[in-house]
């Protein structure tokens, strides 16, 4: 049993297979992208539960996705996190007037990255003894 599905988007491969094989590891269904107008068309076949989205990415970038998402009927609650190499102020407003719901910075860690993205699902019964 899947503990949800989320997007992936970004255009280093390597972070990509890292990032989705830790989450896959860590019970979630992951779907990836390589460009913010990817991540457009596979929400589109799919909404998922989570996407994360790269800031900085060849054509269209993940602020542009970003907005493209809220303002959609369909997945303007969708939540969503960003990754970015940026971390100055203006930075991180962007991302938060695109309508990200939360930034992390890169380089980060997985387990940090794993407890940001459980934020966003409800827990599950494994609190149970």
């Amino acid at each position: 049993m899947s503990n949800g599905r989320i997007l992936l988007v970004d255009d280093d491969p390597r972070l990509v297979n890292i990032v989705a094989m830790y989450l896959n590891i860590e019970g979630y269904e992951v779907d990836t992208a390589q460009n913010g107008a990817e991540g457009l068309e596979a929400i589109e076949r799919h909404v998922p539960d989570l996407v994360i989205l790269d800031v900085m990415m060849p054509g269209m970038d993940g602020l542009e996705a970003c907005k493209r998402i809220r303002n959609d009927p369909r997945t303007h609650t969708l939540p969503v996190l960003m990754f970015t190499a940026l971390s100055g102020e203006d930075d991180v407003e962007r991302a938060r007037l695109a309508g990200a719901n939360h930034l992390i910075t890169k380089p980060f860690n997985l387990v940090g990255l794993g407890a940001v993205v459980r934020s966003f699902f409800p827990a599950s019964g494994s609190d149970a003894a």
